[in-house]
């Protein structure tokens, strides 16, 4: 047993370092002076980061409605340089950075809008303000960090600015409306797409960020190529029978009992008939109404949930197999089940081979806190909608703060949602070598 043993610890030693990867070749003397100036510049628009954060938490506002933060936007980058234009998908504002040389067009993202929550982190730039949702007013604020991500991009547009003479190629900065969504709405990045965003000039590459997500140390940066975020379905399902009286349920058909059996079918898509090896997958019933009296057999019952997948095949998959379930059900009963989608954010897919090319930019800003294989998360975002179109690649900026009980963390979405600005360095970092790095690497810059 021990010398089997031991031969086969040889073998997978020798297997492993059959297929380690090759070490990464020395920063070539340009690059180094590159990477130095990127993170001077970026220490030197600090500052100013955390000053565009705080003003853009105070005044956040809805989808579609971000007038305000698309002004300060545009004048910001007008002062730096940019090409600015207004008007796409109402409120987007594009930036655009030509530095005079031959290149590849990358293109950095970050989404403007607020979420209809009342701040409750007390903290001195707070928002206050108050917006029209749903016939009511309610608190706005922006509890998923979306002035984060504005602020980061501010920032890294200036350190890009200040270094054009050095790169080849265009800079194009997406500020978009409307991440949130709308009901029933395209939502902003969908829009823009349609609106040409990745064309004119034609876009080679897109990055992106997001931050939080999950309860990772400040600075902390998280990737995985393939699928990173959930695409998000909804599906209703309205389940005809016939009433009748609840004593007498053999001269009605119970579509009660149909949605019951149909729940339960459903959730046999996800453990007997999809490949969970490939991909995860969530059948999720989120409502189910029916009914009025205890001693009636109603006619009808509806129920809606969502459905989230990493991959485009089994999104597709899943969508199938979801009607047929509950087609079959009801009609095994003598029920008819009537079933409709309301298709939600693609799934997010970080493409492969921009991923491994991209990974050591990351590596160089994040060090050891660079997870390259993370978990996917079952959220769910429209940059989605870019990587349908373009190689894309977006990331995880860890913002809790050193010593904090991950237990405690108040995560994205909520009113005490407090990301720790510590982290703002991290993701200017990021953006800027990432745009860069790109630009000075894609065959098309020699």
């Amino acid at each position: 047993m021990k010398s089997a043993f031991s031969l086969a610890a040889l073998l997978l030693c020798a297997q492993a370092q059959a297929q380690a990867p090759a070490p990464a070749p020395a920063p070539a003397p340009q690059s180094l002076t590159l990477h130095s100036a990127l993170d001077a510049g970026a220490s030197k628009v600090l500052p100013q980061v955390v000053s565009w954060r705080r003003e853009l938490h105070a005044h956040p506002e809805l989808a579609f409605h971000e007038r305000r933060t698309a002004d300060l936007v545009a004048g910001e980058l007008q002062r730096m340089g940019y090409k600015v234009t207004r008007g796409l998908a109402e409120t987007a504002v594009i930036g655009l950075l030509e530095t005079g040389r031959p290149g590849p067009v990358v293109a950095l993202r970050a989404d403007m809008d607020g979420l209809p929550v009342t701040e409750e982190t007390g903290l001195p730039y707070a928002s206050r303000d108050k917006a029209q949702s749903g016939g009511k007013e309610v608190g706005v604020m922006h509890a998923c960090g979306h002035d984060m991500h504005m602020a980061m991009l501010l920032g890294a547009a200036r350190v890009l600015a200040d270094m054009r003479g050095q790169l080849p190629g265009s800079i194009k900065l997406v500020f978009q409306p409307a991440e949130e969504g709308v009901a029933n709405e395209p939502n902003g990045a969908e829009r823009l797409v349609k609106a040409g965003v990745l064309e004119n000039p034609k876009v080679s590459a897109i990055f992106g960020l997001h931050v939080g997500i999950t309860p990772q140390p400040t600075g902390t940066i998280s990737t995985r190529a393939r699928g990173l975020m959930a695409s998000s379905d909804t599906f209703e399902i309205a389940v005809q029978g016939r009433q009748t009286h609840g004593a007498l349920p053999w001269n009605g058909v119970d579509p009660v009992v149909v949605a019951a059996q149909i729940v339960l079918g459903l959730q046999t898509i996800v453990s007997r008939q999809t490949n969970l090896t490939t991909a995860p997958a969530v059948i999720t019933v989120g409502t189910l109404h029916g009914g009025q009296r205890a001693n009636i057999v109603p006619g009808e019952v509806k129920m809606s949930g969502t459905i989230r997948s990493f991959d485009p095949a089994v999104r597709e998959q899943l969508l199938v197999q979801i009607k047929r379930t509950a087609e079959h059900l009801a009609a095994s009963a003598g029920a008819t089940a009537q079933v409709s989608f309301d298709a939600g954010y693609p799934v997010t897919w970080n493409d492969p081979a921009l991923t491994a090319q991209m990974l050591p930019s990351l590596q160089r800003v994040a060090g050891a806190q660079l997870h390259s294989d993370v978990a996917p998360s079952t959220t769910s975002e429209d940059f989605s909608y870019y990587g349908q179109h373009v190689p894309a690649m977006l990331f995880f900026l860890g913002v809790n703060p050193a010593g904090s009980d991950p237990a405690q963390w108040a995560a994205n979405h909520s009113p005490r949602f407090n990301p720790d600005e510590a982290a703002l360095l991290t993701g200017v970092r990021a953006l800027a070598s990432l745009a860069a790095d790109y630009l000075t690497t894609h065959p098309t810059a020699h």
